[in-house]
């Protein structure tokens, strides 16, 4: 990268938050960093640590507004705070239902509303959202974290339109198995009912949830590698993608997602001879 910029990074004190800040004052930014609780990150100058809630639309709005005080611009918002839920649809209740899409879809809304004035009025910025392949295709059990994630990629589609003109840049970053405390310490579960206890079997090979809440996964990609890509993409203008696969396994996960969505709309004749002539 070629000059120092200000990152707004949310979930920054473990897993993905955590790579990406550290790698964004390794390489001479500053970055105002927001976590929920206690946090470990390194002390600076560069680095100015926020407790937020991403959920309260006007604590979002002061954070921004914080940044910007104390750095003088915003640069590029990483909006990564999230989690998962496992639970079939049947066995979520409204609590867990409402704290899953308040965090993972309503968090980057409100954050991303409050950086658009100060990014327009800069004639710049960037706005990365922290997605999934389990945004384009779904996993039983999954259902509530797919719905906030596909919730997340349809209105950044539309906002990327929006904002375009004022010289603003939206990225979905879809990652695939990534090494961090998502599927065990950041997890969260639904009360299970015993009718699914054969389907969590097949997909998990134990019907007992939850499971070990400590460590990461202990595969996919390493966190620092996943920040490096999405650090690449920033630093590159000519990188307009609006959706960012991160991680070697991702391509592979949502070719077969979009293969098996296409199976099915391919049982309408109609979808097959419109498809057919868009191809020639």
């Amino acid at each position: 990268m070629n000059a120092s910029q200000t990152w707004f990074i949310t979930g920054a004190n473990r897993g993905l938050g955590r790579a990406l800040t550290v790698a964004a004052l390794d390489v001479g930014h500053s970055v105002f960093a927001t976590v929920r609780g206690e946090h470990s990150l390194p002390a600076g100058e560069r680095l100015h640590v926020h407790h937020l809630d991403v959920r309260n639309r006007g604590d979002a709005r002061k954070a921004v507004s914080r940044a910007v005080d104390r750095f003088g611009r915003l640069d590029v918002l990483v909006n990564n705070a999230g989690y998962g839920l496992i639970g079939a649809v049947e066995e979520v209740d409204e609590d867990d239902a409402r704290a899953i899409i308040d965090t993972d879809l309503f968090g980057p809304l409100w954050l991303s509303q409050a950086a658009v004035p100060v990014m327009r009025e800069q004639g710049s910025g960037h706005i990365v959202q922290i997605s999934t392949v389990g945004a384009v295709g779904t996993m039983p059990t999954l259902g509530l974290y797919n719905a906030a994630k596909w919730g997340l990629e349809g209105f950044s589609e539309a906002f990327a339109a929006e904002v375009a003109g004022f010289g603003i840049r939206v990225t979905l970053a879809e990652l695939g198995e990534t090494d961090t405390e998502w599927a065990t310490a950041s997890m969260r579960f639904s009360a299970p009912n015993p009718a699914y206890d054969a389907l969590r079997t097949g997909l998990f090979g134990s019907a007992e949830v939850p499971w070990s809440q400590t460590g990461g996964t202990g595969g996919g990609t390493p966190p620092q590698d996943a920040a490096a890509a999405i650090l690449r993409h920033v630093a590159d203008p000519a990188d307009t993608r609006l959706r960012l696969l991160v991680g070697n396994d991702a391509p592979g996960q949502v070719v077969a997602a979009l293969a098996a969505r296409r199976l099915d709309y391919a049982r309408d004749a109609r979808f097959v001879s419109a498809a057919a002539a868009a191809a020639e």
